[in-house]
């Protein structure tokens, strides 16, 4: 790449990138995309395994969602929030018919981050308390809120933040700490953890209990079968409001309109972003069960936000909600799901590094070990710097061979567009296969 790129020059000029060192990025200057690929300024091509930030799921450049924005933005760009408009009120009905059990009511916001602290707020207005558990291996967002939901090291630089927020450990059977060995164990030992906690803490103080149903950039943790049911069951018993922080699991991602769905689990609230739309133009929202939403029935929500329900987001989420209708996008997100379920213990057996293998859908984990007996991580937790070097050499050497991966400390998370072919994810498959082997250098 010409080191005399003027996107390049510009960027490393006067853009302040998020969660890095403003000195040791260079990052790649992307020209243009089209399905799972994606193309730099001097027209090196990259298969897109990451989904940008796991949000693409119609892939890049989809022609629907292109010509929606395009028609929204000829005959309104803009409008207050206050006021109604058609693609708003279609989008909310078409989210709502898509979400579990008595949730029908939607929020929008810009993004996730906003999403979780919305719900969070209102949690504490319709219960009246105001504590909040949140799990330890968790991210829910960056706003002053959401970080201080999140369980993991980016929370600790903006500390002290929200009072009231209590950590809980969730299922992690690989890692189990309840010392399980066996998924039932580790779900019923987990729900016995949450209920200390609330003992310790005094149920009656505590408004809600968030968390991902699939913990998504800290490992892709699939939780065990009874788990969700678990803690709905606890949440009914104490009165307290179950949030389910779908950002990056919902909308197909894990096979299903929203990963609660595997387990038929209906929280009371339901935070999304990314898949809604794709992020074609930012969006967000909670999708807000009936009694809670009749919380601000006569009483007015104290909350907003002056892009809420944004025509533009809205007719792209219109828009992608019928191309995952009409193209099948959550089935195939389900049937490739299966595929990797498959393949990815194959390729497990040839690379020693390959420590555990987890997901649903299209949103699967590599978690990577120096050894499998003793299950060392590959890089230490929260490595950065040389510590993390065989993941970031990985990330490199695939990106070299023109694929994008997303790396999360040991985790290599698998997650390309819901539209992706099988060809074009064996294709990913086979680069990540060759670059394994510089993790492989370092394992027992």
């Amino acid at each position: 790449m010409s080191g005399a790129d003027p996107v390049r020059a510009d960027d490393r000029a006067h853009v302040f990138h998020s969660w890095s060192a403003q000195e040791l990025i260079d990052p790649v200057p992307v020209a243009r995309g089209a399905g799972s690929y994606f193309w730099d300024t001097d027209g090196n091509r990259y298969l897109d395994l990451a989904s940008q930030l796991v949000n693409l799921n119609l892939g890049h450049q989809h022609p629907r969602m292109v010509a929606a924005i395009q028609e929204q933005a000829a005959r309104l760009c803009s409008v207050s929030p206050a006021l109604a408009v058609d693609v708003r009120s279609e989008a909310a009905r078409l989210i709502a018919e898509r979400a579990p059990g008595d949730l029908d009511v939607v929020f929008f916001t810009n993004g996730g981050a906003e999403a979780n602290e919305n719900a969070i707020r209102m949690a504490r207005l319709h219960t009246g308390r105001h504590k909040v558990l949140a799990a330890y291996r968790s991210y829910h967002g960056a706003t002053a809120g959401s970080i201080a939901l999140t369980g993991e090291p980016r929370r600790w630089p903006s500390e002290p933040g929200l009072p009231g927020v209590v950590r809980y450990w969730g299922p992690y059977l690989y890692r189990s700490s309840f010392h399980a060995t066996t998924e039932a164990e580790e779900c019923e030992r987990a729900l016995a953890h949450l209920r200390e906690v609330l003992m310790f803490e005094g149920a009656h103080t505590v408004a809600a209990i968030i968390l991902e149903p699939v913990v998504g950039t800290n490992g892709i943790l699939v939780p065990p079968d009874g788990y969700l049911a678990g803690v709905r069951a606890i949440c009914d018993e104490f009165g307290i409001v179950m949030v389910a922080d779908e950002v990056m699991a919902g909308f197909g991602r894990c096979g299903e309109w929203f990963a609660v769905d595997h387990w038929d689990v209906t929280p009371d609230l339901i935070c999304f972003a990314k898949g809604v739309n794709s992020g074609y133009v930012p969006l967000g929202g909670v999708i807000i069960s009936r009694r809670i939403a009749d919380s601000f029935a006569e009483r007015p929500y104290p909350g907003g936000l002056t892009y809420s329900g944004h025509p533009l987001a809205c007719a792209a989420a219109v828009a992608s909600i019928e191309a995952f209708k009409e193209e099948g996008i959550v089935e195939n997100s389900a049937t490739l799901g299966e595929y990797l379920a498959e393949e990815l213990p194959r390729m497990a057996d040839r690379h020693p590094s390959i420590g555990d293998i987890r997901g649903k859908g299209l949103f699967f984990g590599l978690e990577l070990v120096k050894n499998r007996e003793t299950r060392e991580p590959l890089v230490p937790f929260n490595a950065g710097g040389e510590a993390a070097a065989p993941v970031a050499r990985m990330a490199k050497a695939a990106m070299e061979r023109g694929l994008y991966l997303f790396v999360h400390w040991n985790v290599v998370i698998v997650a390309p567009p819901l539209t992706i072919t099988r060809e074009e994810l064996d294709e990913g498959l086979g680069v990540l296969d060759e670059v394994l082997a510089i993790a492989d250098e370092h394992a027992a």
